[in-house]
């Protein structure tokens, strides 16, 4: 279905570019332009908004596990068990997204993560706590659905850059997350992050409800649900590209979550005994990845994906020297963070933007499917790091932390030269395209 016809793929995305000032100037509701900076900056608010709610706990765990007598083993699994619900929600709920209206999926699920972000406020126990971190983690995939919503609006010659922008809002909303929680939980404690989030969803069901765009580039496809998902399956078995990039994927958001979901522990411990609020404060620091997304992005549009992705995959390895210094300073851990964010999110947004372009009309499908692995990424990530860190401490972690980086690198340089014609053509034509309105 997807592996065959390959020149005409090649000229529907020819069409598309044709169509693309039409499209970007039709309105979603009263006449308003369907891809205006508005309604992309829209987009990365309500992305990184959706997301945070999969990183609030991280510099709660330690309180999280006091109040609810968890052990420190536990408080892995909170992480963990988002990160579970968020791969689940990625594969069954994600490429709904190519079959149905974005706009009303987007606003059901937003609505039904209120709900479940209200229980994990109630929660009294160690289960419920995790039943319904679990849940907001499954709904959450709302993130990807606006992610592949915005991609097909974006004409291809724009396409990276706008995935960058709302990627950007990802990055900021999983990062100032604990930044956001830590000062919420020391103020009102952690219960309080939670019942703000679950007010915060249901006005941005709201105000997306009346501003998003009734129409898009790429109208749903007509699929029952069981073949849909099936389709999934054979897009990553006929197309190699999407394998590698989704084990890039799963690499880098190992190498990201063992650092963010482990981070707290020693920050919390002598010799720094930082508050919750200091702690979420390093989220401050990490946003720098936010810069890396939208520079990436351009860079994308021009044809350098591959040099992009080397030279971040590189920083990444070399983010873990600094680190393993973070016990005895703070200027080290501080340009480790910085190093790895800016590698990981320009990897990132690569990813997506050359596996979206390698089927548009498939676009919830391809962007799920690579989330998956970035989800088993995080979850295997965080339960492994605080499981070390207990036993061996914070070296292992970042020894840990370098393996599955140098491991990255690996797996890029071995495969460096695989991307197929098609894509290739693709970039090829939304870089030329935007040389050409330069």
């Amino acid at each position: 279905m997807y592996g065959k016809p390959r020149a005409r793929k090649g000229c529907r995305v020819l069409d598309d570019r044709e169509a693309a000032p039409r499209t970007a100037g039709r309105s979603g509701e009263g006449g308003a332009p369907a891809l205006s900076r508005g309604v992309v900056a829209l987009f990365a608010v309500a992305c990184g908004a959706a997301v945070a709610n999969v990183y609030f706990a991280q510099p709660l765990l330690v309180t999280m596990g006091h109040d609810l007598s968890m052990s420190p083993a536990l408080l892995g699994a909170v992480v963990t068990l988002t990160q579970v619900g968020y791969g689940l929600g990625l594969f069954f709920l994600v490429p709904l997204g190519d079959i149905t209206d974005r706009r009303r999926l987007v606003v059901t699920q937003l609505l039904l993560m209120g709900l479940a972000l209200a229980a994990v406020t109630t929660a009294r126990t160690a289960a419920a706590l995790l039943a319904g971190m679990a849940g907001v983690g499954l709904l959450a995939v709302v993130t990807q659905t606006l992610v592949a919503y915005a991609a097909s609006l974006a004409p291809p010659d724009r396409r990276g850059r706008v995935v960058g922008t709302v990627t950007s809002g990802v990055v900021l909303g999983i990062l100032l997350a604990r930044t956001a929680s830590g000062l919420l939980a020391d103020l009102a404690g952690w219960r309080s992050v939670y019942l703000a989030s679950a007010a915060l969803t249901a006005l941005l069901a709201l105000v997306l409800y009346r501003v998003l765009p009734r129409h898009t580039n790429t109208p749903p496809e007509r699929l029952r649900y069981g073949r849909l998902l099936r389709s999934t399956v054979t897009l990553f078995a006929r197309e190699r590209l999407l394998r590698i990039r989704a084990l890039l994927g799963l690499l880098i958001f190992a190498a990201f979550s063992i650092l963010w979901s482990s981070l707290a522990l020693p920050l919390s411990e002598p010799p720094y005994s930082l508050s919750h609020t200091a702690i979420g404060a390093w989220g401050l620091v990490g946003a720098a990845g936010a810069l890396a997304a939208t520079a990436a992005g351009r860079l994308n549009d021009r044809g350098l994906s591959g040099r992009t992705t080397g030279t971040a995959l590189a920083l990444l390895a070399v983010s873990w020297v600094p680190l393993a210094f973070a016990r005895s300073s703070l200027w080290a851990l501080l340009v480790g963070v910085i190093l790895l964010d800016l590698a990981v999110q320009a990897v990132h947004v690569t990813n997506q933007t050359l596996i979206h372009a390698l089927h548009p009309e498939a676009g919830s499908r391809l962007i799920g499917g690579y989330m998956v692995f970035y989800s088993a990424g995080s979850a295997t990530g965080a339960i492994a790091a605080t499981s070390l860190y207990a036993a061996a401490g914070w070296g292992a972690v970042c020894a840990l932390g370098a393996a599955v980086s140098v491991l990255a690198f690996a797996l890029w340089a071995l495969t460096r030269g695989s991307l197929p014609d098609h894509a290739t053509k693709v970039a090829a034509g939304a870089a030329g395209a935007a040389g050409a309105a330069d």
